[in-house]
C-alpha cells in the first residue's frame, strides 16, 4: 500500500483504545489505510508521500455535531446578530446601529440576545421603540423559543390586547393586556405571516458563511434539526443542501432532520417520505441523507413551557399550576411517532423537561411494541431533567441520550430564571449524563448552535468539570453526572456517527474508514481537566482532503493587516 497522506510526530487518538498513542496515521484514496508505523503495516512512504509533521498535536476522529441548526445560524450571523452583547443598552445599541447601516430592510430581523440581560428574561417594546419606530424589529433570543418584538411589528402582525394567547404559545402582556414586547413559543408564528420571507440567496449563503465556522471547530459532519416543509416565498433548506451539495460546495457530511409540523397532522408524512426519497435516489448517504423527522415535545425552562412533571414555583417560591407545555398528547405523539419508525424514519426528539422524556420514550416504546426491533436509532436531545425511573429506560428502548454538554454548568440564565423556579433538588439531576452513561445509555453529543457556540472543545471542558472555562461557580450537581474525558469525546465522534448511520465510514480511526480528521494543537489527554477549554483546532480533513488549516488562516489575516 501507497501512503498519498502521512501524518507523523504526533499523538493518535483512535476512539477504539483508552487514550492516544504516539503513532503515524497513513491515508490513500481519501481513506486509513493503516495506524502506526508504515513499515510494521507494510505502508510505502515515497517522494510523493505528503508528510504532515503533527509536531506533537493530537489527530483525533473529526467532530460530528448530533443537534445545530446551520443554515438559521448563518442567516442569523448575515442580520442582526445580538449572540456578543453583554447588556440590554449593548442589545439596543446594536439593533439601532444596525437599523442605521440597513435602511433597506422593511424588518430588522435578527437574533441572538440572552435573557438574564433583561429583569424576568422579558424585555419590552418601548427599549426598540425608542431606536426604531419607522418599521417592524423582531429578534428571536438565543435559544429560539421567544422573540423581542417593536410596536411597529405588533401592528403589522394585527396582534393587539384583545389577541388570545395562541395553543402552545403566550405573551407577556401590560396590566390591560397589550402585547409589552416578548412572545413565547406558538405565539411566535404569529408574526410568520407578515414577516419577510428568507430568500435562497441568503439561506445559501447562511449555509456557507456556518460551514466555514464550523470546520474552523474540527466539525465534519452534523445534523440539522429543523429542516422544514418550506411556506410561501421561504427559501427551502433541504433544497440549499442538495444545491450545495450538487455544486461541490457541501464539504461536510449532512443529516437532514425533517421538521413535524404540530399543526399538519399525519397527513404531512407522505411528502416528508417523498423528499427523503427524493434525496436518497440522488446522493451518496455518506454526504446527504434526510432519514430523520425532527419533534417538538416541549419548551424551555426559562420561560416555563418545558413540561415537568412537577408544577414550577413563583417568584416567592410557591407552587403555580404550570406544569409547562406538551405540544402533542402523548397518544397522539405514540400514533404517529409510530407511523414515523414504519416508514424506516429515525425520529429526533426535543425533549428538555423530565415529563417530555417519559413522553418521549414512551413514544419510542410504543413504536418498538408496534413495528418490532430496528435500527432507525432514535434520540432525544437536550435532557435537562430526566426522572430516575426513565434513566435505564433509554439502554432499555435503544434510545440515544443527545448531550448539549456546554449547558451543564452553573451560569446567568441558569441561576437567576431556571433553578429558583424548579423543585428543590432540581439541581442534582440537571442535565444527568454522567447518570445515563453508568445506566447504559448511548451517548452522543450536539451543540444547538446559535443557541451556544459549536465549539466541541468548549462543550468537552464543561462536560468533563461541569463548570465553565474561566468562571469561578461550583460544579453543577454531583460528580456522578460528571464525564470522563473519552466518553465525551467518543459521544463528539463515534457516538455521533452512530446516530447519524455514518459509523461505518468515520467516527473512529482505523483502516478503511473515510479520512474525517480533527487535529488538536495539545493532546487533551494529557492536560489538567480545567485546562481543557485552551485546546485548538488547527487542522480538519474530511475524506483526505484538508479542509481547514488555521496557519493558512492566520497568514491570510496577516496579509490583510499589511
Amino acid at each position: 500500500m501507497h501512503a498519498e497522506i502521512l501524518f507523523e510526530n504526533g499523538w493518535v487518538y483512535t476512539g477504539n483504545d483508552a487514550g492516544p498513542s504516539r503513532a503515524n496515521l497513513a491515508v490513500a484514496d481519501g481513506r486509513i489505510i493503516a495506524v502506526g508505523s508504515p513499515e510494521d503495516n507494510h505502508v510505502t512512504v515515497t517522494p510523493d508521500t505528503r508528510r504532515v509533521d503533527l509536531q506533537g498535536q493530537l489527530v483525533l476522529p473529526g467532530f460530528q455535531d448530533a443537534h445545530i441548526h446551520p443554515i438559521f445560524a448563518g442567516i442569523e450571523l448575515l442580520q442582526c446578530d445580538l449572540t456578543e452583547v453583554a447588556s440590554a443598552e449593548e442589545a439596543v445599541a446594536a439593533v439601532a446601529r444596525y437599523a442605521t447601516e440597513n435602511p433597506e430592510e422593511p424588518w430588522i430581523l435578527g437574533a441572538g440576545w440572552s435573557m438574564d440581560l433583561f429583569p424576568g428574561g422579558t424585555p419590552g417594546r418601548e427599549l426598540l421603540d425608542a431606536v426604531v419606530q419607522d418599521r417592524p424589529v423582531y429578534l428571536q433570543n438565543r435559544d429560539h423559543h421567544g422573540a423581542w418584538a417593536n410596536t411597529a411589528a405588533f401592528q403589522a402582525a394585527g396582534i393587539t390586547k384583545d389577541t388570545p394567547d395562541p395553543a402552545g404559545g403566550r405573551f407577556e402582556r401590560e396590566a390591560d393586556g397589550t402585547p409589552a414586547g416578548t412572545v413565547h413559543e406558538g405565539a411566535m408564528d404569529l408574526f410568520n405571516a407578515v414577516k419577510p420571507a428568507v430568500p435562497y440567496g441568503l439561506a445559501y449563503q447562511g449555509l456557507l458563511t456556518s460551514q466555514e465556522l464550523l470546520l474552523s471547530q474540527g466539525i465534519t459532519a452534523w445534523q440539522d434539526a429543523w429542516v422544514p416543509i418550506p411556506e410561501g416565498e421561504h427559501a427551502d433548506h433541504l433544497e440549499v443542501y442538495q444545491d450545495a451539495a450538487k455544486a461541490g460546495d457541501l464539504k461536510v457530511r449532512v443529516t437532514a432532520c425533517q421538521w413535524w409540523d404540530r399543526t399538519a397532522g399525519m397527513s404531512q408524512l407522505d411528502a416528508i417520505v417523498e423528499r427523503r426519497n427524493n434525496v436518497r435516489e440522488a446522493f451518496d448517504p455518506l454526504q446527504l441523507n434526510a432519514n430523520t423527522v425532527k419533534v417538538m415535545v416541549d419548551g424551555v425552562a426559562e420561560n416555563y413551557t418545558a413540561a415537568m412533571h412537577h408544577v414550577y414555583l413563583d417568584h416567592h417560591g410557591h407552587h403555580t399550576e404550570n406544569r409547562g407545555i406538551e405540544f402533542f398528547e402523548p397518544e397522539e405523539l405514540k400514533e404517529f411517532v409510530t407511523a414515523i419508525d414504519a416508514a424506516g424514519m429515525q425520529v429526533h426528539f426535543h425533549a428538555l423537561g423530565d415529563r417530555a422524556v417519559t413522553d418521549a420514550l414512551d413514544a419510542v416504546q410504543a413504536a418498538r411494541e408496534g413495528n418490532g426491533p430496528n435500527d432507525h436509532r432514535h434520540h432525544l436531545a437536550h435532557l435537562q431533567l430526566v426522572r430516575g425511573e426513565d434513566i435505564p429506560r433509554f439502554a432499555e428502548l435503544e434510545a440515544a441520550a443527545n448531550a448539549q454538554a456546554l449547558w451543564a454548568c452553573h451560569e446567568e440564565q441558569m441561576d437567576t430564571l431556571t433553578l429558583p423556579f424548579l423543585e428543590p433538588g432540581a439541581e442534582d439531576r440537571h442535565y444527568p449524563f454522567g447518570e445515563l452513561a453508568a445506566a447504559g445509555a448511548r451517548l452522543v453529543a450536539g451543540s444547538d448552535w446559535p443557541v451556544s457556540t459549536a465549539d466541541p472543545v468548549a462543550a468537552i471542558h464543561v462536560a468533563v468539570n461541569r463548570t465553565a472555562p474561566g468562571e469561578d461557580l461550583p460544579p453543577l450537581g454531583p460528580a456522578s453526572q460528571k464525564l470522563s474525558l473519552k466518553q465525551i469525546v467518543d459521544a463528539y465522534t463515534r457516538g455521533t456517527a452512530w446516530i447519524n448511520h455514518l459509523d461505518a465510514a468515520t467516527g473512529t480511526l482505523e483502516p478503511g474508514k473515510l479520512a474525517d480528521l480533527a487535529v488538536l494543537d495539545v493532546n487533551i489527554f494529557e492536560l489538567p481537566v480545567e485546562e481543557l477549554h485552551r485546546a485548538v483546532v488547527t487542522q480538519t480533513w474530511i475524506g483526505g482532503e484538508c479542509v481547514y488549516d488555521r496557519a493558512n488562516v492566520r497568514q491570510s489575516q496577516s496579509e490583510v493587516m499589511l
